[in-house]
């Protein structure tokens, strides 16, 4: 089969949870999505001994790592960098050699706006990517974890529309324009950790599936370069809101309950049906 023609496809009944997306997988000898998702990372059914398909929560126990076929360099790894979203992981075995994939799933509903991709502490990020004090300070401004109001020398010649925290636009040019450099020289870096992760559970696919008001699901499958590259292409700038735009990517406040302090990621992930049209 073509990849460039099957990686996108409307499908009659809502399958756009993790639960109907494992037993479709596990059910791949008769599930013509599946063999489809099958053919785009490239096995030949024919070739196919056995498949197992389990879903991969957000938290793993320490004495579970076996059931996910997770070693413990790999499980340390996971609660370090550990997705926000749902994985799947394929375990399959061509012959004598097994392979596992790492699906990460996004779902939404043809009328989804934005999807949280990413949330961590400043701290988190800064102990990822190594930005210095100086910045992690003025995003600790931005989330609201450092009050505005003890550190008034900093924002005598500051007018603030809201008085709790601090927007990128409101922040010294110096350090607007060091943010803007910060991810720019970085960016590759960045996009790789909150789209792919690190370590064995890193995903090396994405599915999207979408759905419709006809009950009909559309989705999406496409390797996690393909995506990095889609969701990272465009420049680094502030956007009309105060926050950062990185690509087709927003770092923004997380705001709310629960973790009101949080830096987060948000994407479109029906955006990346672009790539086939």
């Amino acid at each position: 089969m073509d990849k460039q023609l099957i990686g996108f496809q409307t499908a009659k009944g809502g399958f756009a949870n993790e639960h109907a997306i494992v037993a479709k997988f596990n059910n791949w000898k008769n599930d013509n999505d599946a063999q489809i998702w099958l053919a785009i990372m490239g096995y030949n059914l024919s070739n196919i001994n056995a498949l197992n398909a389990i879903q991969i929560p957000t938290k793993i126990k320490k004495a579970d790592i076996e059931k996910y076929e997770i070693s413990q360099e790999d499980y340390e790894k996971f609660v370090r960098f550990k997705k926000a979203d749902i994985q799947i992981k394929l375990i399959i075995q061509v012959g004598e050699i097994v392979k596992i994939e790492n699906i990460s799933l996004k779902k939404s509903n043809s009328n989804a706006d934005f999807n949280q991709v990413d949330k961590r502490t400043v701290v988190s990020y800064q102990e990822m990517w190594s930005f210095d004090d100086e910045l992690a300070l003025w995003f600790k401004f931005f989330t609201g974890e450092l009050l505005t109001k003890n550190h008034q020398n900093l924002f005598e010649n500051i007018t603030l529309r809201e008085q709790k925290r601090i927007f990128i636009d409101e922040m010294p040019q110096k350090i607007q324009n060091k943010i803007i450099s910060f991810f720019e020289k970085n960016k590759i870096l960045v996009v790789s950790d909150i789209l792919r992760g690190r370590g064995g559970l890193a995903v090396e696919w994405i599915l999207i599936t979408r759905k419709n008001l006809d009950d009909t699901t559309t989705w999406i499958l496409k390797d996690i370069n393909t995506a990095m590259n889609f969701y990272g292409s465009g420049e680094v700038k502030i956007s009309p809101r105060g926050s950062l735009i990185i690509g087709k990517i927003f770092l923004q406040r997380k705001g709310g309950t629960p973790d009101p302090t949080k830096l987060q990621f948000k994407f479109k992930p029906c955006d990346l049906f672009q790539l086939e049209n």
